[in-house]
């Protein structure tokens, strides 16, 4: 079997952070022009930009009154992708590309309203202090958390590295606290294993970090002895185009990937490089309702060319792509600057991607039962081949 080696060359060019301390109103002003030049859609909405300049020019005196302007013109847009980010979004972003995340080392998510744990991290401060999946969190340090999403929850958790956090757990209707160190989490985005001896498993639970390409590659390393793959995008929102257009090339070697559509038409078609051989054995990838982005590039990519099985149930539907513009005062903006349409042409926005096999799934019966019908169907699927 090959071997597949590492490149330094896959990633989108990371924006740098722009410092230069401006006032409110030029902050605002410049936020104006970026969404001006860059949108995708050249109507913004089919009205005249020109409004929301004319509107606040010289009204604004403070960082929220820039906020609050930038983000009444945003809504304009009626579409949910384009954002102004503060400076403390836009270093949560940064976080994400660089894989940097100071924390405890837990994945929550909210069921039925409870902030529960899905996962903790092997190694981690929060494996060492015995936090367990199925765990509720109730408070963090002392403030309760109830009616708070999981993104603020999250930022509560997370703090400066050897900072103490407290947590109060509720686990089979006892309450108690437990103190813990925050330390640095090293993130992987790639997980890979062989199941039944002869298929690879290869998890990947993120396309932002800009180690996701390397890591990938070792997943394919660490599998190179099976004689077929499952690759799991189930929960996989999305992030760097480049990533999903990487390991797509790594199965695909001639042919479209995916086909950009920027503002006024222009078209911009990925093709897969010619370099090497393409992986070759039987595919099948996972997907589900959260799937979505760069999830559905790969995935759209692998099945129009029919390099791969989806199984599980329909993606999500992104079919838009953005661009991190930073912006003065440490802040940024993530504007819409192109639609995407799958090798066969197809606009999957809002749409999804309905995997060849319609499966179900329920995220609290796997924690409760411990089974994965969908894991389970693509092995049963990959036996018989």
């Amino acid at each position: 079997m090959s071997t597949f080696t590492k490149t330094n060359s896959y990633f989108l060019k990371q924006e740098l952070v722009n410092s230069d301390e401006v006032s409110a109103q030029r902050l605002f002003d410049r936020t104006w022009r970026v969404i001006s030049k860059e949108y995708y859609e050249p109507s913004l909405n089919h009205q005249n930009w020109s409004r929301w300049k004319n509107r606040y020019h010289g009204k604004i005196k403070t960082e929220d009154d820039a906020k609050v302007a930038i983000d009444s013109m945003i809504a304009s847009l009626d579409e949910p992708y384009t954002r102004f980010m503060p400076k403390k979004d836009f270093e949560e972003l940064t976080t994400s590309i660089t894989s940097k995340i100071y924390g405890i080392g837990v994945n929550i998510y909210s069921n039925s309203g409870k902030t529960e744990i899905f996962n903790v991290m092997q190694g981690t401060p929060a494996d060492f202090a015995g936090l367990k999946q199925g765990d509720t969190i109730t408070h963090v340090d002392g403030k309760d958390i109830s009616g708070m999403n999981i993104s603020e929850v999250a930022s509560l958790v997370r703090g400066p590295e050897n900072s103490m956090v407290e947590l109060t757990i509720l686990r089979s209707g006892k309450k108690f606290n437990k103190i813990i160190k925050r330390k640095e989490i090293k993130i992987k985005s790639v997980k890979s294993s062989v199941l039944d001896n002869h298929i690879g498993y290869i998890k990947i639970t993120s396309f932002m970090s800009g180690s996701t390409p390397n890591e990938f590659i070792d997943a394919l390393n660490n599998t190179k002895d099976t004689d077929s793959l499952i690759i799991d995008l189930r929960g996989n929102t999305g992030g760097l185009l480049d990533n999903a257009v990487f390991i797509a090339d790594r199965f695909i070697n001639q042919g479209t990937i995916v086909d950009i559509i920027y503002r006024n038409g222009y078209k911009k078609t990925i093709r897969a490089k010619d370099e090497g051989d393409a992986l070759d054995k039987p595919v099948i990838v996972l997907v589900n309702g959260v799937s979505a982005s760069a999830s559905e590039i790969l995935s759209g990519a692998l099945k129009d060319a029919h390099k791969a099985t989806l199984v599980g149930n329909k993606t999500f539907g992104k079919g838009l792509v953005q661009k991190v513009v930073p912006l003065p005062n440490s802040t940024g903006v993530n504007v819409t600057i192109a639609r995407y349409l799958t090798p066969n042409g197809t606009d999957i926005n809002k749409l999804g991607i309905k995997p060849d096999i319609e499966i179900g799934n329920d995220i609290d019966f796997m924690i409760e039962n411990k089974k994965d019908i969908q894991l389970e169907k693509a092995k049963e699927i990959l036996n018989k081949k």
